[in-house]
């Protein structure tokens, strides 16, 4: 068939085409309105549809403007406020890195007692004071009740002192006597209670009582002793009286171990190890683990100066533990020599079970004076390690970064001090 060579189409065919497709393009443009209108109505926006838009004329308006790639100008309130936070961030993170240094320059088994001074003196009584508490649980102030108690935490063989006084609120004393004092072991909801053991309080200046008719009455419970015997756990203790015409109560808690873990065995001894010096002590384990055993340390003035801390598994048989003093911690503290290991306590830690722990003997009082005289061999080098080094490096990077961003932010003023003394940019 011949063609109209300029539409396109075949020749002489125009009517029958019109016939052909214009129905079906009212039909379209038809549905295409009803849906538009079906859209609107229910609050949709209608997607919208992407088409190829003409190339715009070079001389025409152009819709995006040109992009230079530099950021929108701040005011001076909004560069104040962002100066201002780039400067706090550089402030944390030099924070977190200088803390992180100074903290971390000690190990943590070697530590000031400047940074543990609650662990000092771990034999002394805990001593309180507080208004009596009556029958009806309520509290009179014109009544105050001095309690004290050896100890908190025992091993077997050891024995806990208590005692109570009560005083008006100018000290001068109030009449008291104990009329019921029981102990007996804390147990379980549903469990057979333990033996009832009962506790003569005195004030006889006998036992646990040092002076006599100074209103304090005192008593001892030593529980291996006892139908507490074979007790772990806690022991607490009631105590019922009257002072000054009124009855109230106390009571008081030890945590008991019936089961050495653990025992002392022959005499200290002491080294030089990686320029630092150790208290050596030998123990005999009998339940092998993870043990935590504490020393303290004073200098030759008698001054607290160090914190020892061993904590390893251990197995058993005979093993040494070791109670270091860091080496830099010596160059640091500067005490004065020699240095004398006391008061030394341990546990066998128990996981997933309460109580945690079971106690080793304490030594009590001085262990062992050291021989070194100076420090000679001592290094003053900080502790290294793979973790120390991996903190310090993150936390520089961090520190870094922040200092770069406000540096950047307004390279004109300088940077905020550091905490530890590195040098400004």
């Amino acid at each position: 068939m011949p063609s109209d060579r300029l539409s396109g189409r075949p020749a002489g065919g125009g009517e029958s085409f019109l016939r052909r497709w214009l129905p079906l393009a009212l039909l379209a443009v038809l549905v295409a309105a009803v849906a538009w209108l079906a859209l609107r109505g229910s609050g949709e926006a209608a997607a919208p549809v992407a088409t190829a838009p003409a190339s715009p004329s070079p001389q025409g308006p152009q819709f995006f403007g040109q992009v230079d790639g530099r950021p929108a100008e701040l005011s001076p309130a909004e560069r104040t406020e962002r100066r201002q936070q780039l400067i706090e961030h550089v402030q944390l993170t030099d924070h977190t890195y200088c803390s992180y240094l100074e903290g971390s320059k000690y190990p943590a088994g070697s530590r000031p007692m400047s940074q543990n001074p609650d662990q000092a003196y771990p034999n002394q009584p805990v001593t309180e004071m507080n208004p009596m508490r009556t029958g009806d649980r309520s509290s009179d102030p014109n009544i105050l009740l001095q309690t004290s108690q050896s100890r908190v935490y025992m091993a077997a063989n050891e024995s806990v002192a208590f005692s109570l006084r009560a005083v008006a609120p100018d000290g001068s004393l109030v009449p008291l006597v104990v009329t019921r004092a029981v102990a007996a072991g804390i147990m379980s909801t549903g469990a057979r209670p333990t033996t009832q053991v009962a506790l003569a309080f005195a004030d006889d200046g006998g036992g646990a009582d040092p002076v006599a008719g100074d209103g304090a009455h005192a008593a001892v419970l030593t529980p291996a002793q006892t139908g507490l015997a074979g007790f772990h756990g806690t022991i607490r203790t009631e105590v019922r009286y009257t002072a000054g015409g009124k009855n109230g109560a106390l009571i008081f808690d030890v945590i008991y171990s019936p089961k050495l873990p653990a025992v002392w065995a022959g005499p200290p001894r002491e080294t030089v190890d990686d320029g630092s010096l150790a208290f050596v002590l030998r123990a005999d384990v009998r339940t092998p683990g993870r043990y935590v055993v504490t020393g303290r340390v004073d200098d030759a003035k008698g001054r607290p100066f160090a914190l020892a801390t061993f904590n390893e598994v251990l197995g058993p048989g005979p093993n040494d533990i070791k109670l270091v003093v860091f080496g830099k911690l010596m160059h640091d503290g500067a005490p004065a020599l020699p240095l004398t290991l006391r008061d030394v306590d341990g546990y066998l830690l128990k996981e997933n079970t309460d109580p945690d722990r079971e106690l080793m003997p304490r030594l009590e009082g001085p262990v062992m004076k050291s021989r070194t005289q100076s420090l000679n061999g001592i290094s003053d080098a900080e502790a290294g390690g793979e973790e120390r080094e991996r903190y310090l490096t993150e936390f520089a990077k961090d520190r870094k970064l922040a200092r770069d961003s406000l540096a950047k932010f307004d390279p004109a003023q300088p940077l905020p001090p550091s905490e530890c003394g590195t040098p400004g940019r």
